[in-house]
């Protein structure tokens, strides 16, 4: 049955019996007033106020109170590890806190910003990765990577740089945008260092001075800016000509390894060949050294021998003159070839095997008479000259 039927129920806005206009809509502000008075401890008076001058003042007094803790719990914030908390208070830095709990004077007040300091950070300059498909790549940027050496030619250069945060206040208040700044200090670095070096330098061997140059030039200007960076390290992902040489600088490259190759198989013959020449000439001037000193050492003792004979001379001419003709005849006798055939000893028919005799004596008699008769004709001669001089001044 309807409310507004005969004998229904009665109409929900609270008992107003036959009466079919509007709420009242005082009344139910009233009576929300009377209830929430009843719900903070109010007391209600006549018509269904709040009486009292305290009872109307609890409740908004209540609600400050509550208000003004939950707005100090929001300055309540967690630093965690690797982080750091920098407190401003109207936008001027106060403090920086440490990896813990902190609490602060919230919000218009204090406000606290967060940074990274233990975060590798990077940037590129003259590529960009790109990752696609499953597939890392690298995609050129011809503005930032194409740059001039001392010798006037062009290199293609890529450079990653790793960094990270050192100061957080710095960070934060020196420098607008500390990121951008790394990157433009390291594009200004790589073109001041390629422009002082050569080309065949910086594609060949001085990839690794080139980056650690490259290193301490942007570590430099950035603690000039105080930007609060710390370069961690400099890698110099790749050093080549333009595309459009590259044919021609594979072709010189090639030819630079055969110079080279050459230089190297050069070395080695002259490593091999010149100390084989050194001991052939130390072992001939030894040698020469040797028969200096033979020749010298038989010179002095012939010479002492011819001495003591001269000496010996003197006392008995006749038979030293004797004895060395005996001598002599006995050195060329003994290396001569000879046959003695005793005739009256022999028969009517005698053989002789001359060429075989000859042939034996032959072999063996070289040998024997260069090396006397070359030690002994020249003290013979000399020996005979003096005696015949001798003999010419003798009395007859």
């Amino acid at each position: 049955m309807a409310w507004n039927e005969p004998g229904g129920n009665k109409d929900p806005w609270g008992g107003r019996g036959g009466d079919q206009g509007p709420p009242d809509l005082d009344e139910i502000v009233r009576k929300m007033q009377d209830k929430m008075g009843g719900l903070f401890g109010g007391r209600k008076g006549g018509g269904g106020r709040s009486g009292g001058n305290g009872g109307g003042f609890l409740p908004i007094g209540v609600i400050a109170v509550v208000g003004v803790v939950v707005w100090l719990l929001f300055g309540l914030y967690i630093v965690e590890e690797g982080k750091r908390g920098v407190e401003l208070r109207f936008g001027q830095f106060t403090m920086i806190t440490m990896p813990g709990l902190h609490w602060h004077a919230p919000y218009p007040i204090e406000q606290v910003e967060l940074v990274d300091v233990e975060q590798r950070r990077f940037v590129e300059v003259g590529y960009r990765s790109a990752v696609g498909g499953g597939s890392v790549g690298q995609q050129t940027v011809p503005r930032e990577a194409l740059m001039l050496t001392q010798d006037e030619n062009i290199v293609d250069i890529r450079v990653a740089v790793q960094y990270q945060v050192k100061d957080a206040r710095e960070y934060l208040f020196n420098v607008r945008d500390p990121d951008a700044t790394l990157k433009q200090a390291t594009e200004s670095a790589i073109r001041e260092v390629i422009g002082k070096s050569k080309m065949d330098f910086v594609l060949t061997e001085g990839r690794a001075e080139v980056a650690i140059q490259v290193k301490t030039l942007i570590q430099s200007t950035l603690d000039i800016y105080n930007a609060g960076l710390l370069i961690t390290t400099v890698n110099l992902q790749d050093a080549q000509p333009p595309e459009e040489v590259q044919g021609a600088f594979v072709d010189a490259i090639k030819a630079r390894e055969d110079e080279e190759r050459q230089k190297q198989e050069a070395q080695a013959y002259s490593n091999d060949i010149i100390p084989k020449a050194r001991g052939a000439a130390a072992r001939v001037l030894e040698e020469a050294t040797g028969y200096k000193l033979s020749v010298i050492a038989k010179a002095e003792g012939e010479a002492s021998r011819f001495s003591q004979m001269l000496t010996e001379y003197a006392k008995a001419p006749e038979v030293t003159r004797k004895r060395l003709y005996l001598d002599t005849m006995e050195t060329v006798l003994a290396n001569s070839n000879k046959v003695t055939v005793d005739v009256s000893k022999g028969n009517n028919l005698l053989y002789l095997p001359l060429d075989q005799m000859l042939q034996g004596a032959a072999a063996a008699a070289p040998r024997a008479f260069a090396g006397s008769v070359g030690e002994n004709a020249t003290a013979t001669s000399g020996n005979d000259n003096r005696t015949d001089s001798r003999r010419s001044r003798e009395p007859r």
